[in-house]
C-alpha cells in the first residue's frame, strides 16, 4: 500500500482540548508529517466533560459530554482539506478493563458524514473485549517513531497526559515480534495537578510549574502513595484517570503549593519505578505530552538514572504525537493490521481494533478489512 494522508485527533484525560495532526503513512512506516491544529475546550466544555467522568452510556451527563466532544472535533477537523481518512479517538469517560468494558464518548459515524471522509473510531473495545487493558494504544506508532529517528538501541517514550504512560521499544526488532514493545501506564501525571489548579486557582494547569515550585514535597506521603497496589502489578497494565483520587486525598489536603510539589514527586517516583519494570534500562527517555512543558516535572525526572529529554530533541512534535498516533492506527485498521499486542495491552494475541464509518460513495477505493462499516446521515454537526 502506498502511503496515504491520514488525520488523527486526540482528546486526552487532561481535558484541555482537541489535538489534530496529519501523517503520511502506510500504517507501518512514517513517510512524512503534515499540518496540525488545536481546538481548546472552553471552561464550560471542560465542566460538562468533567461532570460525565466515570459514567457509562446512558447515564446522566453522557449525552451532553458527547455533544461537546463531537462539536469540538467537527469544528477542528473541518479545517483540514484533502485528508483521506480520519482516526478519531473520542474522549474517555470510564475505563474498566477488569470488567471488560471501556467508554470513549463521540460518534465516529456522525463525524464521517459531517466531514464527508471515512472515520476510524472505537479503537479500544476489541482489545478490552478480548481481555486486554485497552491502553495504551500509541506504542505501535512509537515503534515507527523509533525507527524514523534512527534509534538502534532500546529507548522509551514517556507520555505525560492526565495519566502517565511509557513505551519501551527495541527498534532492532520488528513491531510485531515478541519483545519489541512493552507499554503500560506509569501512574498519575497531570490530572491531579490540573484538578488542584482548577479548584484553587481557577486555571486548568500549573503554568511553568509555578505552583509546584513554590511548595515542598511531603516525602512520607509520596512513599505512602507508592505502596498503592497498582505499582505491584506486573505490566502491561492501565489506569483510569481518577484511579488515585482516594489514595491521594491526603496529598490534596495539603496547602496547594505543597500538594502540587508532592504530586510532582509522585510522578517522578512512579516513572522511576516503571523503568525498573522494563526488560532493560532504555538508553534514553523521551518525554511527550503536556507534562514535558512543566519545568518542575522535568527537573524531577532528570534525577532518574537515564538520559531524559523532551521529544523535540529528536525532531518529533510532543504536542501532536498522540494525534499522529491515531492517524497511524487508522491506516493500520484500514489495512487489517494489528493495533495492540500482548506486550502493550496484555491481550492474549495481536488485535486489530477500530470501526470504520464511511459516508456513501466517499473513498470506496481505500483498502479495508475492518470488521465493521457503518454510515449515518446527518445534516450538520450538533
Amino acid at each position: 500500500m502506498e502511503p496515504i494522508r491520514a488525520l488523527g485527533a486526540m482528546s486526552g484525560t487532561s481535558m484541555d482540548g482537541v489535538d489534530a495532526a496529519e501523517l503520511l503513512t502506510d500504517g507501518e512506516t512514517i513517510a512524512g508529517f503534515g499540518a496540525s491544529d488545536y481546538q481548546e475546550y472552553t471552561a464550560t466544555d471542560r465542566a460538562v466533560i468533567a461532570a460525565a467522568m466515570g459514567r457509562w452510556p446512558g447515564e446522566a451527563g453522557v449525552a451532553q459530554a458527547a455533544e461537546v466532544v463531537e462539536t469540538a472535533h467537527a469544528r477542528l477537523l473541518s479545517r483540514f482539506e484533502g485528508v483521506q481518512v480520519v482516526g478519531f479517538h473520542g474522549q474517555t469517560l470510564a475505563h474498566d478493563p477488569a470488567g471488560r468494558r471501556t467508554h470513549q464518548v463521540g460518534d465516529g459515524a456522525l463525524l464521517a458524514e459531517v466531514l464527508q471522509t471515512p472515520v476510524v473510531w472505537d479503537f479500544r473495545t476489541s482489545d478490552v473485549t478480548l481481555g486486554g487493558e485497552g491502553a495504551p494504544l500509541a506504542p505501535a506508532f512509537h515503534h515507527a517513531c523509533a525507527r524514523h529517528i534512527g534509534a538502534v538501541q532500546p529507548i522509551a517514550i514517556l507520555n505525560l497526559g492526565g495519566v502517565g504512560n511509557l513505551t519501551w521499544i527495541d527498534p532492532a526488532r520488528a513491531m510485531e515480534d515478541d519483545g519489541a514493545l512493552l507499554a503500560f501506564d506509569t501512574g498519575p501525571a497531570n490530572a491531579p495537578i490540573n484538578d488542584l489548579c482548577m479548584d484553587w486557582l481557577g486555571q486548568p494547569f500549573d503554568r511553568d510549574g509555578a505552583l509546584a515550585r513554590e511548595g515542598c514535597a511531603a516525602p512520607d506521603l509520596v512513599a505512602q502513595l507508592m505502596h498503592h497496589t497498582y505499582f505491584y502489578r506486573i505490566p502491561p497494565k492501565s489506569l483510569d484517570r481518577d484511579a488515585f483520587r482516594q489514595a491521594g486525598a491526603a496529598i490534596d489536603a495539603l496547602p496547594p503549593s505543597h500538594a502540587a510539589a508532592t504530586w510532582v514527586a509522585v510522578i517522578a517516583a512512579s516513572v522511576g519505578h516503571a523503568l525498573t519494570q522494563c526488560p532493560t534500562m532504555p538508553t534514553r527517555l523521551l518525554v511527550t505530552g503536556g507534562g514535558r512543558l512543566n519545568p518542575a516535572i522535568m527537573d524531577a525526572l532528570t534525577a532518574l538514572t537515564v538520559d531524559v529529554a523532551p521529544i523535540e530533541d529528536v525532531g518529533l512534535n510532543g504536542d501532536m504525537l498522540e494525534a499522529q498516533a491515531f492517524a497511524f492506527l487508522a491506516v493500520r485498521v484500514l489495512r487489517g493490521l494489528p493495533t495492540s499486542f500482548p506486550g502493550t495491552t496484555g491481550v492474549k494475541a495481536r488485535v486489530g481494533g477500530g470501526q470504520v464509518s464511511r459516508p456513501d460513495g466517499v473513498l470506496d477505493s481505500l483498502p479495508t478489512t475492518a470488521r465493521h462499516t457503518s454510515s449515518r446521515r446527518v445534516t450538520k454537526a450538533r
